[in-house]
């Protein structure tokens, strides 16, 4: 009895735990179940780290313009990062990286401090009180119905808009396409940025053709060794002037803390405050559910009911990412689409995540090494990531214009607007409207209704 009811409390408390005793990775991870192997989903999470560890740089630089600590945001991009992408592999086991949304940060500095002036402390306020609505979003399974109320139609557009969203990123960081006054964009000038991005196209390509491991980390690597070189032989910059495409800023710098609970979570409950707790819930709930459910269809990470994989749990790590924001000093923390480099490297567990996760941490000393690979080195990557996500637009019924048209609406206007929270949004309505126009209403779940209430609400609170 007594040996019974000690391994009944072993039991209970291994139950608390992800991994249990004698347990490995391999095993918890599920690697063979997926297909996937130990070396591939390390080489994963490193493809996946390098496209996204932009956002240690680039977060400082836009919240710093509302007088936040540069170095101070860092860290605390570095902290969200670090601490959500762990949760998301080892919680709920799928292979996407969390890091500080693109898009809510600027929303923080330009429209919450610069343009509402909102003292930033506030704003950090306003993250974290979205992150508690998050979290009871999710922990009621109210995110989960509403992932499944999405039409396969939209799914299927929703990741092949993203795939060209992010090949959009890709040419933008290379300077292939610029913004032309005349013609609103155009080729960039031929320059050492476009050569080196077109030579690591190039390579890149032929690996992923020959199926070579790591062929997207050898292909950023490689574009990175020869970015600086060009630079300096050539003597121009990717705009014609001197300098080099690889700037050096050193190798070391002290983490600073100074805004771990800086947050003012008092005065961020007034009346002027809430419209931007509510927008950026309603941003951040359609960017994580379009990049959840984006990547599930291009990489099939299904269920067997066809659903996004763990999707409650990952909507829940999505929004404790949200609330840790807050208290450690940053915009909400949100899914990354760029974690779909290392999906094509070969990813398809939570350990690439965790790798990726990982990965973050030494860069609180580290920082300035980040400097040696340029934005033009994961262009390639993201180029032919591009090619991976449109996979799904094949499914979409094109002949049947009730569901071909919103399709057709949510996956170039996410390109085309710069911007995955538009294009969701307006696939939405137009899908709901079209559907009662062609007197199908009967096709319409309330679910469904109620996300085209959150995106009115969205557009209104802009």
């Amino acid at each position: 009895m007594l040996k019974r009811s000690a391994e009944a409390g072993k039991r209970s408390l291994f139950s608390i735990f992800p991994v249990q005793p004698g347990c490995c990775m391999t095993d918890y991870f599920q690697l063979q179940k997926n297909g996937t192997n130990f070396r591939t989903e390390v080489l994963a999470g490193v493809s996946s780290f390098l496209a996204t560890a932009y956002i240690i740089v680039v977060n400082p630089a836009i919240l710093h313009q509302t007088g936040m600590s540069f170095s101070a945001v860092s860290t605390a991009t570095i902290l969200v990062s670090f601490f959500s992408s762990l949760m998301m592999g080892f919680y709920a086991r799928n292979p996407i990286l969390v890091a500080p949304g693109m898009g809510l940060n600027a929303f923080f500095t330009f429209s919450a401090v610069l343009g509402l002036k909102i003292p930033w402390q506030e704003a950090l306020g306003a993250v974290f009180w979205s992150g508690v609505i998050f979290l009871l979003l999710s922990v009621f399974n109210i995110r989960t119905y509403i992932v499944r109320a999405i039409p396969r139609p939209l799914r299927y557009a929703i990741a092949a808009g993203i795939g060209l969203f992010i090949t959009l990123i890709g040419l933008v960081n290379a300077r292939f396409i610029v913004s032309n006054p005349a013609t609103l964009v155009g080729v960039g000038t031929f320059s050492a940025a476009m050569l080196t991005f077109l030579a690591g196209l190039l390579v890149t390509a032929v690996l992923v053709i020959r199926k070579v491991k790591g062929a997207i980390l050898i292909g950023i690597i490689f574009t990175t060794l020869i970015a600086y070189p060009i630079g300096r032989w050539w003597g121009l910059d990717s705009g014609g002037h001197g300098g080099s495409i690889v700037n050096w800023k050193g190798l070391f710098s002290a983490p600073d803390f100074s805004l771990l609970f800086q947050l003012d979570l008092l005065h961020s409950l007034q009346w002027s405050v809430v419209p931007v707790i509510f927008a950026f819930v309603f941003t951040d709930l359609f960017d994580s559910l379009s990049t959840f459910v984006g990547l599930a269809e291009a990489a099939n990470l299904l269920d067997e009911h066809g659903e996004p994989r763990n999707i409650r749990r990952s909507l829940l790590t999505d929004a404790v990412s949200t609330t840790l924001a807050g208290l450690l000093g940053s915009s909400p923390g949100t899914a990354y689409i760029e974690s779909a480099v290392g999906i094509e490297a070969g990813g398809r567990t939570g350990l690439t995540a965790v790798v990726g996760g990982l990965l973050f941490l030494p860069f609180l000393f580290l920082t300035p090494l980040l400097s040696m690979v340029p934005a033009i080195a994961t262009a390639p990557a993201l180029v032919l990531v591009g090619v991976f996500m449109i996979r799904p637009v094949v499914r979409i019924k094109w002949q049947q214009m009730d569901e071909a048209i919103p399709a057709f609406l949510a996956m170039v206007l996410i390109p085309f607007t710069y911007s995955i929270t538009e294009g969701i949004i307006w696939g939405f309505l137009s899908y709901t409207l079209l559907k009662i126009m062609a007197g199908k209403k009967k096709e319409l779940s309330p679910a469904l209704l109620v996300i085209d209430v959150f995106a009115i609400l969205s557009l209104i609170l802009k």
